[in-house]
């Protein structure tokens, strides 16, 4: 997760879409603008420190 807030931070107009295996997985507010828009369903995944972030892909 430390990747993905980084280059939000550099990029924070971009949707950021992350390649896991086969697939391409968005977190935080990409993940809720991804899954409103795709019409697919959004999930949390743990974020260490016992936080959660959004998920979709």
């Amino acid at each position: 997760m430390q990747q993905h807030s980084q280059i939000k931070a550099k990029y924070p107009g971009a949707l950021l879409l992350f390649r896991v295996g086969d697939f391409y997985e968005t977190f935080g507010d990409d993940a809720v603008t991804t899954s409103r828009i795709l019409g697919i369903i959004l999930t949390k995944r743990a974020n260490g420190s016992g936080t959660s972030i959004e998920l979709a892909g």
